[in-house]
């Protein structure tokens, strides 16, 4: 494996591990194919934009002769996998881009690593595709029970994986991630809009009673996990990466608000999310078993991510301030507070 396709590179994932193997792997090269949607943002790569090793190419993975041109250029012969539609709330509004994205591109995919004879396929999951676990944890073998479109999306393209594998023998692995945090993360999501909110001293919308239970890990810890399924998982297996400790949502938002000395009534509670999962939690011991091991605690993750936001405001301000940001959060939290008392 010398010539990396990375695709959704410019993503948070993504751009996280290709800085993780232009660090690690120094005979690799890598080239970044990502369609700059919203979330993808080439200042995430902007420590390696000048580095020989590094390429970016803007594409759709959903268009094949592209995928197929660059496949032929750049001589790829490892393919890692995180383009996706990948927030929750934005597939409750439109399901149908990510079926498109999560099924159909990693069709495309597929073709292209049958085509051009690749030595390994990595698909990027989520733990999200077993749906709600409320006791006990999942294993890679548990039956799928996906509860939002994007999960279902997500499961559909491990399963067409899956079928390439023992239809045709391409070698694939997956993986399948608790909740990632970590540098970059579109602020979108809860940790970093919960951060930089508390840093402007604006509510965090916190959904329901906020006892959703979910894995944190590092982003970083993550990466490591991948690269050793890359190099060393068995074709066809799936690989579930997390810390195994799970944290009421409600406590993440209290222990970011004492990190940044903001008053705990920042928290707001909202109407919860339509089917939103109470918990999730991972049985890692098949990644652990190769050698891999989460590296940070809740704590540590939470506070070198405070950090990083508190940091690198130059990155998410203008995100934040953009008229796309600005119209999708008043869509989705405008009215919805709630005089819930929480525990």
């Amino acid at each position: 494996m010398n010539n990396l396709l990375i695709t959704g590179g410019a993503g948070f994932i993504g751009s996280n591990f290709v800085h993780h193997v232009m660090q690690t792997h120094p005979g690799y090269r890598v080239i970044v194919f990502d369609k700059l949607t919203y979330a993808g943002n080439l200042d995430n790569l902007k420590d390696v934009s000048t580095d020989p090793r590094y390429t970016f190419v803007q594409g759709d993975i959903c268009d094949a002769e592209t995928v197929k041109r660059v496949m032929r250029e750049q001589q790829i012969d490892a393919i890692v996998n995180f383009a996706a539609d990948t927030h929750v709330d934005r597939s409750l509004m439109d399901a149908g881009t990510f079926i498109q994205t999560d099924v159909y591109g990693t069709y495309v995919l597929l073709e292209a690593a049958k085509e051009f004879g690749v030595e390994r396929y990595h698909q990027i999951s989520t733990d999200e595709v077993y749906g709600e676990v409320l006791e006990g944890r999942s294993t890679e073998v548990d039956r799928l029970h996906t509860r939002s479109p994007y999960s279902a999306s997500k499961a559909g393209g491990d399963l067409m994986c899956l079928a390439y594998f023992t239809s045709f023998g391409v070698p694939v692995t997956i993986t399948r991630g608790s909740n990632n945090i970590g540098p970059y993360q579109y602020p979108e999501k809860v940790v970093p809009l919960f951060i930089t909110n508390a840093i402007d001293n604006v509510p965090l919308p916190l959904y329901g009673d906020g006892s959703q239970m979910r894995d944190y890990q590092y982003v970083q810890d993550h990466c490591e996990g991948i690269d050793v399924v890359l190099h060393h998982g068995s074709p066809g297996e799936i690989y579930n990466l997390g810390t195994g400790v799970e944290t009421r949502n409600i406590d993440m938002a209290q222990l970011i608000l004492k990190l940044l000395g903001r008053s705990q009534s920042l928290i707001q509670p909202i109407t919860d999310r339509p089917g939103h999962d109470r918990r999730y939690a991972l049985d890692c011991g098949k990644i652990q078993a190769l050698g891999w091991h989460s590296r940070h605690n809740f704590e540590e993750t939470i506070e070198k991510t405070v950090h990083w936001y508190v940091e690198n405001q130059w990155w998410w301000r203008k995100i934040k301030s953009g008229a796309h940001y600005e119209e999708y959060y008043e869509r989705q939290y405008a009215g919805r507070e709630t005089d819930l008392k929480l525990a």
